[in-house]
């Protein structure tokens, strides 16, 4: 059984965001502006059918899929392409092969503990993320 990696998550760490966000051609500005942000991860997983959602007080992208069908992607917000994107599973881990223009593109999610992991790839260069699972308040 694949690991469930749904729930809410804040961003602790972002390493090396300029450099990634510069690799996607992004301008100064928005890699600036997109390197002091803390976005929330929203993830709603039923079985191999996923709704990626990242928001922040800037921008915000969702991404729907099932694992193992290719999918057309478009990186609305982000970069505005259009991407042929594959999601599968390597063992606990969640790939992304994201075709397009710009080579050796993709991601990949896994847990540890009460930490989702998160690689963002696009050619030499790896930005590297870790969000904690936020959790209900009780009442």
């Amino acid at each position: 059984m694949p690991l469930d990696l749904s729930g809410k998550w804040d961003l602790e760490l972002n390493e090396n965001v300029e450099d990634y966000l510069k690799a996607l051609n992004i301008d100064f500005a928005h890699r600036k502006i997109g390197s002091y942000l803390s976005p929330t991860k929203i993830i709603i997983q039923d079985g191999e059918n996923f709704m990626i959602k990242t928001q922040s007080t800037f921008k915000s992208y969702e991404f729907s899929f099932t694992v193992g069908v290719e999918t057309e992607e478009f990186t609305k917000g982000l970069d505005n392409r259009i991407l042929k994107t594959l999601v599968t599973w390597e063992g606990h881990t969640l790939v992304a092969i994201q075709k397009g223009e710009k080579p050796n593109r993709g991601w990949r999610h896994w847990m540890e503990g009460e930490r989702l992991y998160l690689e963002l790839t696009c050619g030499d260069v790896i930005c590297y993320q870790v969000y904690k699972r936020k959790h209900k308040q009780e009442h």
